[in-house]
Protein backbone atom coordinates (compact mmCIF):
# COMPACT_ATOMS: atom_id res chain seq x y z
CA UNK A 1 0.00 0.00 0.00
CA UNK A 2 1.63 2.95 -0.67
CA UNK A 3 1.56 5.95 1.85
CA UNK A 4 -1.28 8.14 2.91
CA UNK A 5 -0.98 11.44 3.84
CA UNK A 6 -3.29 13.13 6.19
CA UNK A 7 -4.71 16.61 5.40
CA UNK A 8 -4.24 19.31 7.82
CA UNK A 9 -5.46 22.15 5.68
CA UNK A 10 -4.33 25.53 4.62
CA UNK A 11 -4.39 27.00 8.55
CA UNK A 12 -5.17 25.90 12.10
CA UNK A 13 -9.11 25.04 11.97
CA UNK A 14 -9.92 26.38 8.85
CA UNK A 15 -11.70 23.38 8.09
CA UNK A 16 -9.91 22.21 4.95
CA UNK A 17 -7.95 19.36 7.03
CA UNK A 18 -9.29 15.49 7.13
CA UNK A 19 -11.65 14.87 9.87
CA UNK A 20 -10.28 13.08 12.57
CA UNK A 21 -11.92 9.84 11.82
CA UNK A 22 -10.66 9.96 8.63
CA UNK A 23 -6.77 11.24 9.86
CA UNK A 24 -6.59 8.09 12.00
CA UNK A 25 -7.63 5.80 9.70
CA UNK A 26 -4.84 6.61 7.62
CA UNK A 27 -3.01 6.57 10.57
CA UNK A 28 -3.85 3.03 11.46
CA UNK A 29 -3.40 1.90 7.54
CA UNK A 30 0.24 3.33 7.63
CA UNK A 31 1.08 1.77 11.05
CA UNK A 32 -0.18 -1.68 9.37
CA UNK A 33 1.60 -1.51 6.21
CA UNK A 34 5.29 -0.37 8.87
CA UNK A 35 4.27 -3.22 10.95
CA UNK A 36 2.94 -6.06 8.88
CA UNK A 37 0.26 -7.77 9.63
CA UNK A 38 1.79 -9.96 12.95
CA UNK A 39 1.85 -6.36 14.94
CA UNK A 40 5.76 -7.06 15.09
CA UNK A 41 8.59 -4.36 14.87
CA UNK A 42 11.05 -5.97 13.27
CA UNK A 43 9.56 -7.21 10.31
CA UNK A 44 9.59 -5.00 6.83
CA UNK A 45 7.39 -6.62 5.02
CA UNK A 46 5.00 -9.91 5.24
CA UNK A 47 7.76 -12.01 4.05
CA UNK A 48 11.07 -10.19 5.29
CA UNK A 49 12.23 -9.76 8.94
CA UNK A 50 14.76 -7.99 10.16
CA UNK A 51 15.53 -9.09 14.13
CA UNK A 52 19.03 -9.52 15.55
CA UNK A 53 20.93 -8.61 13.68
CA UNK A 54 19.77 -10.84 10.80
CA UNK A 55 17.38 -10.22 7.62
CA UNK A 56 15.19 -13.39 6.92
CA UNK A 57 12.24 -14.23 4.73
CA UNK A 58 9.00 -14.95 6.31
CA UNK A 59 8.30 -17.62 4.10
CA UNK A 60 9.76 -21.15 4.66
CA UNK A 61 12.68 -21.81 2.09
CA UNK A 62 12.01 -18.48 0.21
CA UNK A 63 14.92 -16.50 -1.16
CA UNK A 64 16.19 -12.82 -1.09
CA UNK A 65 16.66 -10.62 -3.44
CA UNK A 66 18.70 -7.49 -2.84
CA UNK A 67 18.36 -5.21 -6.32
CA UNK A 68 19.33 -1.75 -6.36
CA UNK A 69 18.23 0.90 -8.63
CA UNK A 70 19.60 1.21 -12.42
CA UNK A 71 23.15 1.34 -12.41
CA UNK A 72 23.25 1.64 -8.70
CA UNK A 73 25.51 -1.22 -6.70
CA UNK A 74 25.07 -3.31 -3.59
CA UNK A 75 27.48 -2.12 -0.88
CA UNK A 76 28.25 -4.19 2.12
CA UNK A 77 31.32 -2.04 3.89
CA UNK A 78 34.01 -1.79 1.30
CA UNK A 79 32.58 -4.68 -0.70
CA UNK A 80 30.87 -3.83 -4.02
CA UNK A 81 28.65 -6.15 -5.93
CA UNK A 82 27.90 -4.72 -9.39
CA UNK A 83 25.49 -7.27 -11.23
CA UNK A 84 28.29 -10.14 -12.25
CA UNK A 85 31.16 -7.99 -10.91
CA UNK A 86 33.03 -8.11 -7.07
CA UNK A 87 35.22 -4.96 -7.08
CA UNK A 88 36.60 -3.17 -3.06
CA UNK A 89 36.05 0.52 -2.79
CA UNK A 90 39.15 0.83 -0.58
CA UNK A 91 41.54 -1.72 -2.01
CA UNK A 92 42.81 -3.07 -5.29
CA UNK A 93 42.79 -6.91 -3.97
CA UNK A 94 40.47 -8.47 -2.93
CA UNK A 95 40.78 -11.68 -0.47
CA UNK A 96 39.50 -14.79 -0.33
CA UNK A 97 40.54 -16.29 2.79
CA UNK A 98 38.46 -20.04 2.89
CA UNK A 99 39.44 -22.70 -0.25
CA UNK A 100 38.03 -21.58 -3.31
CA UNK A 101 35.90 -24.16 -5.45
CA UNK A 102 35.21 -23.39 -8.87
CA UNK A 103 32.63 -25.69 -10.77
CA UNK A 104 33.03 -24.25 -13.86
CA UNK A 105 35.79 -22.47 -16.31
CA UNK A 106 38.09 -20.16 -14.39
CA UNK A 107 39.17 -17.23 -16.56
CA UNK A 108 42.11 -15.06 -15.67
CA UNK A 109 42.66 -11.83 -17.80
CA UNK A 110 45.18 -10.37 -15.43
CA UNK A 111 48.69 -12.24 -13.63
CA UNK A 112 47.97 -15.47 -12.25
CA UNK A 113 49.92 -15.76 -9.19
CA UNK A 114 50.45 -18.89 -6.26
CA UNK A 115 52.66 -18.32 -3.17
CA UNK A 116 53.46 -22.21 -3.29
CA UNK A 117 53.02 -25.12 -5.81
CA UNK A 118 50.08 -25.26 -8.36
CA UNK A 119 47.99 -28.61 -8.63
CA UNK A 120 47.28 -29.25 -12.07
CA UNK A 121 45.60 -32.76 -11.41
CA UNK A 122 46.38 -35.88 -9.45
CA UNK A 123 50.32 -36.35 -9.72
CA UNK A 124 51.16 -32.92 -11.43
CA UNK A 125 52.38 -29.93 -9.37
CA UNK A 126 54.11 -27.03 -10.70
CA UNK A 127 55.95 -25.38 -8.34
CA UNK A 128 57.87 -22.70 -10.75
CA UNK A 129 58.85 -22.05 -14.28
CA UNK A 130 62.54 -22.37 -15.37
CA UNK A 131 64.23 -20.14 -18.28
CA UNK A 132 67.41 -21.87 -18.02
CA UNK A 133 68.76 -25.35 -19.55
CA UNK A 134 66.34 -28.27 -19.41
CA UNK A 135 66.87 -30.06 -16.22
CA UNK A 136 65.21 -33.30 -15.12
CA UNK A 137 63.25 -31.50 -12.83
CA UNK A 138 59.34 -32.53 -12.68
CA UNK A 139 57.51 -29.43 -11.02
CA UNK A 140 59.25 -27.06 -13.38
CA UNK A 141 57.50 -25.84 -16.76
CA UNK A 142 59.94 -24.80 -19.40
CA UNK A 143 59.38 -21.42 -21.40
CA UNK A 144 60.00 -21.36 -25.10
CA UNK A 145 63.33 -19.93 -24.78
CA UNK A 146 64.34 -23.06 -22.80
CA UNK A 147 62.85 -25.52 -25.50
CA UNK A 148 64.27 -23.39 -28.20
CA UNK A 149 68.10 -23.35 -26.85
CA UNK A 150 67.85 -27.36 -26.30
CA UNK A 151 66.41 -28.18 -29.45
CA UNK A 152 69.39 -25.83 -31.34
CA UNK A 153 71.97 -27.54 -29.47
CA UNK A 154 70.30 -31.17 -30.16
CA UNK A 155 70.16 -30.76 -34.02
CA UNK A 156 73.51 -28.63 -34.27
CA UNK A 157 75.28 -31.87 -32.39
CA UNK A 158 73.72 -34.68 -35.00
CA UNK A 159 73.93 -35.24 -38.46
CA UNK A 160 72.19 -38.01 -40.84
CA UNK A 161 73.90 -40.63 -42.80
CA UNK A 162 73.49 -42.42 -46.56
CA UNK A 163 75.25 -45.47 -48.04
CA UNK A 164 75.12 -45.65 -51.83
CA UNK A 165 75.12 -48.59 -53.56
CA UNK A 166 78.65 -47.94 -54.68
CA UNK A 167 79.80 -47.97 -50.54
CA UNK A 168 79.81 -44.63 -50.32
CA UNK A 169 78.71 -43.08 -47.16
CA UNK A 170 77.43 -39.22 -47.46
CA UNK A 171 77.01 -37.48 -43.32
CA UNK A 172 74.46 -34.52 -43.65
CA UNK A 173 74.72 -31.88 -41.10
CA UNK A 174 71.08 -30.96 -39.67
CA UNK A 175 71.96 -27.82 -38.42
CA UNK A 176 73.77 -26.28 -42.01
CA UNK A 177 73.61 -28.97 -45.07
CA UNK A 178 71.21 -30.18 -47.30
CA UNK A 179 71.02 -33.67 -49.13
CA UNK A 180 71.01 -32.59 -52.99
CA UNK A 181 68.83 -35.52 -55.60
CA UNK A 182 71.08 -35.86 -58.93
CA UNK A 183 69.93 -37.67 -61.77
CA UNK A 184 72.33 -39.49 -64.22
CA UNK A 185 71.93 -40.19 -68.23
CA UNK A 186 67.87 -40.04 -68.80
CA UNK A 187 67.20 -39.18 -65.70
CA UNK A 188 66.07 -35.94 -63.83
CA UNK A 189 65.27 -35.11 -60.75
CA UNK A 190 62.65 -32.26 -59.51
CA UNK A 191 61.21 -31.15 -56.21
CA UNK A 192 57.80 -29.87 -55.22
CA UNK A 193 57.07 -28.75 -51.78
CA UNK A 194 58.39 -32.16 -49.63
CA UNK A 195 58.07 -34.38 -52.68
CA UNK A 196 61.28 -34.99 -54.92
CA UNK A 197 60.06 -36.85 -58.55
CA UNK A 198 62.24 -38.83 -60.45
CA UNK A 199 61.76 -39.28 -63.84
CA UNK A 200 63.04 -40.64 -67.02
CA UNK A 201 63.20 -39.57 -70.44
CA UNK A 202 63.49 -41.49 -73.95
CA UNK A 203 66.89 -43.51 -73.65
CA UNK A 204 65.74 -45.39 -70.70
CA UNK A 205 64.09 -49.07 -71.49
CA UNK A 206 60.75 -49.52 -70.09
CA UNK A 207 58.61 -51.94 -69.68
CA UNK A 208 55.92 -50.04 -71.76
CA UNK A 209 57.75 -47.23 -73.76
CA UNK A 210 58.45 -47.87 -77.29
CA UNK A 211 62.28 -47.83 -77.95
CA UNK A 212 64.58 -49.43 -80.58
CA UNK A 213 67.02 -51.89 -79.64
CA UNK A 214 70.16 -52.32 -81.66
CA UNK A 215 72.48 -55.04 -81.99
CA UNK A 216 71.00 -56.72 -78.79
CA UNK A 217 71.42 -61.12 -78.02
CA UNK A 218 68.14 -62.22 -76.82
CA UNK A 219 68.51 -65.40 -75.13
CA UNK A 220 65.45 -67.89 -74.83
CA UNK A 221 63.06 -64.63 -74.72
CA UNK A 222 59.42 -64.70 -74.19
CA UNK A 223 58.21 -62.27 -76.63
CA UNK A 224 54.10 -61.41 -76.60
CA UNK A 225 52.72 -59.61 -78.86
CA UNK A 226 56.29 -58.34 -81.39
CA UNK A 227 56.08 -56.38 -84.11
CA UNK A 228 59.19 -56.82 -86.38
CA UNK A 229 59.73 -54.62 -88.84
CA UNK A 230 61.96 -56.21 -92.15
CA UNK A 231 62.96 -59.83 -92.94
CA UNK A 232 63.41 -61.83 -90.58
CA UNK A 233 64.77 -65.29 -90.91
CA UNK A 234 63.54 -68.14 -88.52
CA UNK A 235 65.54 -71.80 -88.87
CA UNK A 236 64.58 -72.15 -92.52
CA UNK A 237 62.50 -70.10 -93.25
CA UNK A 238 62.04 -66.41 -93.89
CA UNK A 239 59.04 -64.08 -92.91
CA UNK A 240 59.52 -60.74 -95.09
CA UNK A 241 55.85 -58.39 -95.55
CA UNK A 242 53.36 -60.75 -95.87
CA UNK A 243 55.34 -63.60 -97.35
CA UNK A 244 57.07 -67.17 -95.68
CA UNK A 245 59.49 -68.24 -97.80
CA UNK A 246 61.81 -72.19 -97.62
CA UNK A 247 65.47 -70.92 -97.14
CA UNK A 248 66.68 -73.83 -99.13
CA UNK A 249 66.04 -73.97 -102.76
CA UNK A 250 63.05 -76.31 -103.83
CA UNK A 251 62.08 -77.27 -100.31
CA UNK A 252 58.67 -77.79 -99.35
CA UNK A 253 56.98 -75.34 -97.09
CA UNK A 254 55.26 -77.35 -94.09
CA UNK A 255 52.40 -75.81 -92.13
CA UNK A 256 51.57 -78.65 -89.20
CA UNK A 257 49.73 -79.15 -86.31
CA UNK A 258 51.23 -80.72 -83.35
CA UNK A 259 49.81 -83.72 -82.14
CA UNK A 260 46.25 -84.01 -82.80
CA UNK A 261 46.43 -79.98 -83.50
CA UNK A 262 45.16 -78.59 -86.97
CA UNK A 263 46.21 -76.06 -89.58
CA UNK A 264 43.62 -73.12 -89.19
CA UNK A 265 43.65 -70.82 -92.24
CA UNK A 266 41.18 -68.09 -90.08
CA UNK A 267 41.11 -65.63 -93.11
CA UNK A 268 40.33 -65.19 -97.13
CA UNK A 269 42.97 -67.92 -98.60
CA UNK A 270 43.80 -67.33 -102.02
CA UNK A 271 45.78 -70.51 -104.01
CA UNK A 272 47.72 -69.70 -106.75
CA UNK A 273 48.11 -73.30 -108.81
CA UNK A 274 47.03 -76.50 -108.26
CA UNK A 275 47.00 -77.19 -104.22
CA UNK A 276 47.39 -81.08 -103.68
CA UNK A 277 46.42 -82.53 -100.39
CA UNK A 278 45.63 -85.26 -98.52
CA UNK A 279 42.31 -86.12 -97.28
CA UNK A 280 41.05 -82.96 -94.91
CA UNK A 281 38.64 -82.09 -92.64
CA UNK A 282 37.67 -78.51 -92.08
CA UNK A 283 35.23 -77.36 -89.29
CA UNK A 284 33.69 -73.52 -89.60
CA UNK A 285 32.53 -71.74 -92.64
CA UNK A 286 34.02 -71.50 -95.88
CA UNK A 287 33.98 -68.63 -98.68
CA UNK A 288 34.46 -69.76 -102.13
CA UNK A 289 35.01 -66.72 -104.90
CA UNK A 290 33.83 -68.16 -107.99
CA UNK A 291 32.58 -71.99 -108.84
CA UNK A 292 33.28 -75.24 -106.88
CA UNK A 293 34.21 -78.01 -109.03
CA UNK A 294 33.32 -81.70 -106.72
CA UNK A 295 33.74 -84.99 -108.73
CA UNK A 296 30.79 -83.75 -111.38
CA UNK A 297 28.50 -81.41 -109.56
CA UNK A 298 29.81 -77.57 -109.97
CA UNK A 299 28.11 -74.70 -107.36
CA UNK A 300 28.06 -71.30 -108.92
CA UNK A 301 26.15 -68.67 -107.24
CA UNK A 302 23.12 -69.96 -105.98
CA UNK A 303 23.38 -72.87 -108.37
CA UNK A 304 23.75 -76.42 -108.07
CA UNK A 305 24.33 -78.34 -111.61
CA UNK A 306 25.85 -81.59 -112.73
CA UNK A 307 28.82 -81.59 -115.01
CA UNK A 308 28.31 -84.88 -117.15
CA UNK A 309 25.49 -83.52 -119.93
CA UNK A 310 21.95 -84.85 -119.16
CA UNK A 311 23.27 -86.20 -115.98
CA UNK A 312 21.03 -86.68 -113.18
CA UNK A 313 21.30 -84.09 -110.07
CA UNK A 314 20.43 -86.25 -106.37
CA UNK A 315 19.82 -85.11 -103.43
CA UNK A 316 20.32 -88.17 -101.03
CA UNK A 317 19.81 -88.21 -96.92
CA UNK A 318 22.63 -91.14 -95.39
CA UNK A 319 20.71 -94.52 -94.07
CA UNK A 320 17.19 -93.05 -92.18
CA UNK A 321 18.19 -89.08 -92.97
CA UNK A 322 15.90 -87.22 -94.81
CA UNK A 323 16.63 -84.22 -97.32
CA UNK A 324 15.25 -81.44 -95.25
CA UNK A 325 14.25 -78.09 -97.12
CA UNK A 326 14.24 -74.94 -94.65
CA UNK A 327 13.06 -72.08 -97.01
CA UNK A 328 10.61 -71.82 -99.67
CA UNK A 329 11.05 -73.79 -102.84
CA UNK A 330 9.95 -72.71 -106.30
CA UNK A 331 9.79 -75.69 -109.15
CA UNK A 332 8.55 -74.84 -112.77
CA UNK A 333 6.81 -77.80 -114.38
CA UNK A 334 7.65 -80.64 -112.30
CA UNK A 335 6.83 -83.79 -112.32
CA UNK A 336 6.72 -86.42 -108.95
CA UNK A 337 6.60 -90.37 -109.65
CA UNK A 338 6.08 -91.82 -106.69
CA UNK A 339 4.04 -91.56 -103.33
CA UNK A 340 5.47 -88.00 -101.41
CA UNK A 341 4.87 -88.11 -97.20
CA UNK A 342 4.68 -84.61 -95.93
CA UNK A 343 4.95 -84.25 -91.85
CA UNK A 344 3.25 -80.92 -90.80
CA UNK A 345 0.97 -78.23 -93.03
CA UNK A 346 1.27 -78.00 -96.84
CA UNK A 347 0.47 -75.05 -98.47
CA UNK A 348 -0.50 -74.86 -101.87
CA UNK A 349 -1.75 -71.15 -103.27
CA UNK A 350 -4.62 -70.32 -100.74
CA UNK A 351 -4.90 -73.69 -99.52
CA UNK A 352 -3.62 -75.10 -96.36
CA UNK A 353 -3.66 -79.05 -95.73
CA UNK A 354 -2.83 -80.29 -92.46
CA UNK A 355 -4.09 -83.41 -90.03
CA UNK A 356 -7.17 -84.34 -91.56
CA UNK A 357 -7.76 -79.97 -92.64
CA UNK A 358 -8.25 -78.67 -95.87
CA UNK A 359 -8.77 -74.60 -95.30
CA UNK A 360 -8.19 -72.00 -97.11
CA UNK A 361 -5.67 -69.03 -96.32
CA UNK A 362 -7.12 -66.24 -97.68
CA UNK A 363 -9.60 -64.41 -95.93
CA UNK A 364 -13.34 -65.12 -96.59
CA UNK A 365 -11.83 -67.83 -99.39
CA UNK A 366 -13.71 -70.45 -100.37
CA UNK A 367 -13.00 -74.52 -101.29
CA UNK A 368 -14.14 -75.48 -104.99
CA UNK A 369 -14.36 -79.33 -105.65
CA UNK A 370 -14.76 -78.94 -109.62
CA UNK A 371 -15.21 -82.44 -111.77
CA UNK A 372 -13.97 -82.74 -115.35
CA UNK A 373 -16.82 -82.90 -117.71
CA UNK A 374 -19.44 -85.27 -116.70
CA UNK A 375 -17.28 -86.47 -113.49
CA UNK A 376 -18.89 -86.87 -110.41
CA UNK A 377 -17.59 -85.61 -107.05
CA UNK A 378 -18.23 -88.35 -104.52
CA UNK A 379 -17.83 -87.61 -100.79
CA UNK A 380 -17.23 -91.06 -98.96
CA UNK A 381 -17.61 -91.92 -95.32
CA UNK A 382 -20.66 -92.29 -93.16
CA UNK A 383 -21.50 -89.23 -92.13
CA UNK A 384 -21.11 -86.07 -94.06
CA UNK A 385 -21.26 -82.55 -91.86
CA UNK A 386 -21.62 -79.24 -92.70
CA UNK A 387 -21.74 -76.76 -89.53
CA UNK A 388 -22.54 -73.94 -91.57
CA UNK A 389 -24.88 -73.28 -94.56
CA UNK A 390 -24.81 -75.46 -97.41
CA UNK A 391 -25.46 -73.82 -100.72
CA UNK A 392 -26.09 -75.60 -104.09
CA UNK A 393 -25.42 -72.89 -107.02
CA UNK A 394 -26.99 -75.71 -109.70
CA UNK A 395 -30.26 -77.85 -109.15
CA UNK A 396 -30.88 -80.45 -111.37
CA UNK A 397 -34.62 -81.20 -112.57
CA UNK A 398 -36.04 -84.45 -111.23
CA UNK A 399 -32.99 -84.40 -108.52
CA UNK A 400 -33.92 -86.41 -105.50
CA UNK A 401 -32.51 -86.45 -101.93
CA UNK A 402 -33.09 -89.91 -100.41
CA UNK A 403 -32.81 -90.78 -96.81
CA UNK A 404 -32.81 -94.03 -95.64
CA UNK A 405 -35.35 -95.47 -92.74
CA UNK A 406 -35.13 -93.69 -89.30
CA UNK A 407 -33.31 -90.71 -91.30
CA UNK A 408 -33.54 -87.14 -89.47
CA UNK A 409 -32.64 -83.60 -90.55
CA UNK A 410 -31.37 -82.26 -87.29
CA UNK A 411 -29.59 -79.22 -86.40
CA UNK A 412 -25.81 -79.59 -85.22
CA UNK A 413 -26.48 -77.14 -82.18
CA UNK A 414 -29.19 -77.23 -78.94
CA UNK A 415 -31.59 -74.88 -80.12
CA UNK A 416 -30.58 -73.78 -83.47
CA UNK A 417 -32.95 -73.52 -86.16
CA UNK A 418 -33.66 -75.55 -89.90
CA UNK A 419 -34.14 -73.21 -92.75
CA UNK A 420 -35.98 -74.54 -95.60
CA UNK A 421 -35.10 -71.48 -98.27
CA UNK A 422 -36.66 -71.21 -101.77
CA UNK A 423 -35.39 -69.05 -104.63
CA UNK A 424 -38.08 -67.22 -106.35
CA UNK A 425 -41.33 -67.83 -105.93
CA UNK A 426 -40.92 -71.71 -105.21
CA UNK A 427 -42.40 -73.46 -102.45
CA UNK A 428 -40.86 -76.08 -99.70
CA UNK A 429 -42.99 -78.88 -100.22
CA UNK A 430 -43.10 -81.27 -96.92
CA UNK A 431 -44.83 -84.45 -98.06
CA UNK A 432 -48.15 -82.78 -99.32
CA UNK A 433 -47.76 -79.56 -97.14
CA UNK A 434 -46.63 -76.62 -99.24
CA UNK A 435 -45.11 -73.70 -97.34
CA UNK A 436 -44.58 -70.62 -99.59
CA UNK A 437 -43.89 -66.84 -97.87
CA UNK A 438 -45.81 -66.71 -94.44
CA UNK A 439 -48.66 -69.84 -95.73
CA UNK A 440 -49.16 -73.14 -95.13
CA UNK A 441 -51.49 -74.99 -97.98
CA UNK A 442 -51.98 -78.12 -98.46
CA UNK A 443 -50.22 -79.80 -101.85
CA UNK A 444 -53.17 -82.04 -103.26
CA UNK A 445 -56.12 -80.44 -103.85
CA UNK A 446 -59.29 -80.10 -101.56
CA UNK A 447 -57.18 -81.98 -99.23
CA UNK A 448 -57.13 -81.18 -95.51
CA UNK A 449 -54.68 -79.09 -93.53
CA UNK A 450 -54.18 -81.12 -90.11
CA UNK A 451 -52.21 -79.29 -87.07
CA UNK A 452 -51.59 -81.99 -84.40
CA UNK A 453 -49.56 -82.50 -81.53
CA UNK A 454 -48.06 -85.68 -79.86
CA UNK A 455 -49.66 -87.17 -77.43
CA UNK A 456 -51.43 -84.75 -74.84
CA UNK A 457 -49.96 -82.31 -76.40
CA UNK A 458 -52.33 -79.27 -77.01
CA UNK A 459 -52.07 -76.62 -80.35
CA UNK A 460 -50.75 -73.77 -79.53
CA UNK A 461 -51.96 -70.73 -81.44
CA UNK A 462 -50.00 -67.89 -79.95
CA UNK A 463 -51.50 -64.19 -81.36
CA UNK A 464 -52.66 -60.99 -80.21
CA UNK A 465 -55.68 -60.56 -78.15
CA UNK A 466 -58.10 -58.23 -77.02
CA UNK A 467 -61.50 -57.32 -74.59
CA UNK A 468 -63.50 -55.93 -77.11
CA UNK A 469 -65.46 -56.91 -80.46
CA UNK A 470 -67.13 -54.52 -82.31
CA UNK A 471 -68.99 -51.47 -81.48
CA UNK A 472 -72.48 -52.92 -80.66
CA UNK A 473 -70.86 -55.45 -78.03
CA UNK A 474 -67.96 -56.51 -75.28
CA UNK A 475 -66.30 -59.61 -73.79
CA UNK A 476 -69.02 -60.09 -71.57
CA UNK A 477 -72.09 -58.77 -73.75
CA UNK A 478 -71.43 -60.15 -77.32
CA UNK A 479 -73.95 -58.71 -79.81
CA UNK A 480 -76.55 -60.76 -80.75
CA UNK A 481 -75.57 -61.46 -84.73
CA UNK A 482 -71.55 -62.37 -85.62
CA UNK A 483 -70.50 -60.85 -88.51
CA UNK A 484 -69.62 -64.72 -89.84
CA UNK A 485 -68.54 -68.50 -89.12
CA UNK A 486 -65.15 -70.22 -89.49
CA UNK A 487 -65.23 -74.20 -90.32
CA UNK A 488 -62.70 -76.12 -88.95
CA UNK A 489 -62.40 -79.57 -87.37
CA UNK A 490 -61.81 -80.32 -83.91
CA UNK A 491 -60.97 -83.94 -83.01
CA UNK A 492 -62.12 -84.86 -87.05
CA UNK A 493 -65.62 -83.56 -86.62
CA UNK A 494 -66.64 -80.25 -88.78
CA UNK A 495 -67.58 -77.29 -86.56
CA UNK A 496 -68.37 -73.76 -86.64
CA UNK A 497 -66.91 -70.93 -84.84
CA UNK A 498 -68.79 -67.31 -84.39
CA UNK A 499 -66.30 -64.26 -85.34
CA UNK A 500 -66.94 -60.66 -84.81
CA UNK A 501 -65.07 -56.90 -86.31
CA UNK A 502 -62.57 -55.85 -84.31
CA UNK A 503 -63.85 -52.80 -84.14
Amino acid sequence: MARQNINIGSSANDGTGDPLRTAFDKINDNFVELYGTDNDINTLDANLNVNTFAITTGVTNGDITITPNGTGSIKLGAMKFNGTTISSDDSTIVNINEALVVDGTASVSGALSSATSLALATGATVTGIDNGALGSSATLLATQGAIKTYVDAQVTAQDLDFACDDSTTLSIDLDSESLQFSGGTGITTAGTANTVTIAIDGTVATLTGSQTLTNKVLTNPTINAATMTGAVAINGITLNDNTIIANTSNSDLELDGSGTGAVKVLANATVVGTLTTADITTIGTHTITGQLDAEGVRIKDNTVTTLASNANLELSANGSGVVDVKKAMTTVGQTITGNVDITGQLDIDNISINGNGIIATNSNGGININPNGLGSVTIGGSNVSVPSTLTASTLFANTQILLGSGAKIMAASTNADIVLETIGTGSVVLEEISITDNKITTHNSNADLQLDTDGTGYLDIRTDTQTTVGSAGGANALPGQPTGYIKIKIGGTLRVIPFYDQA
